[in-house]
């Protein structure tokens, strides 16, 4: 019986370090697309970070211009139409903002097809350190995004008043009249007041900022 014994654990030895090699290489595969998860959801973040940063800036942009043609009826019709694709150039901010959530070889640009966004494209800084695949190591994940600026208000004018002849209303005294008004998803209507344009709503109030699909 001992005998017997003995030549049984010899026979389950091999079979026994074969079932562990195997458990230690699939675990091993499993480290392999945990750490590619990882890198890639981290470099989507990064896109999906600078993305929203760029539109987040180029909507900004547009305030200065935004007072500056407050009494232009058609102005005002074309902004809140959604026609102002490619109009302020946010990618400063991408770069920066790709930088600080570990992405770099960033590509960003305007998006050109009726849209105001951004699409952007970038590499994780982390390489990937197994190299269990073939050609896996010293790889980077990439991902890209784009992030689009859309207005929560709609213009609707007065019906009677359209963009003033240049010095109307100042040099013969008399107060500009009102284009009309802005009636917004978020806030409640605002009435365009030339006089009283602090009461203008933010710029966040007037224009969304999201992530769309590409």
């Amino acid at each position: 019986m001992i005998r017997g014994t003995s030549r049984e654990t010899g026979q389950a030895a091999p079979l026994y370090i074969t079932a562990l090699t195997g458990l230690l290489f699939l675990a091993l595969v499993f480290l392999v697309f945990g750490e590619a998860d990882v890198k890639r959801n981290g470099a989507q973040s990064a896109a999906d970070a600078a993305a929203l940063a760029a539109a987040q800036e180029s909507r900004d942009a547009l305030r200065g211009d935004l007072i500056a043609h407050i009494l232009d009826s058609r102005y005002l019709r074309d902004v809140f139409g959604g026609d102002l694709a490619g109009t302020y150039n946010g990618c400063a901010q991408a770069y920066r903002f790709a930088a600080q959530n570990g992405a770099g070889d960033v590509s960003c640009a305007m998006v050109f097809d009726g849209r105001w966004g951004f699409r952007v494209q970038v590499k994780s800084d982390k390489k990937m350190s197994v190299n269990l695949i073939p050609g896996i190591a010293g790889k980077r994940a990439a991902a890209q995004a784009v992030a689009v600026v859309e207005p929560r208000c709609v213009f609707q004018s007065n019906g009677r008043a359209e963009k003033p002849p240049a010095g109307a209303g100042e040099a013969d005294g008399e107060e500009r009249p009102s284009p009309g008004k802005l009636v917004c998803e978020a806030t409640r209507d605002w009435i365009i007041d030339p006089e009283n344009l602090g009461l203008m709503p933010s710029m966040v109030d007037l224009f969304t900022v999201r992530l769309s699909e590409d």
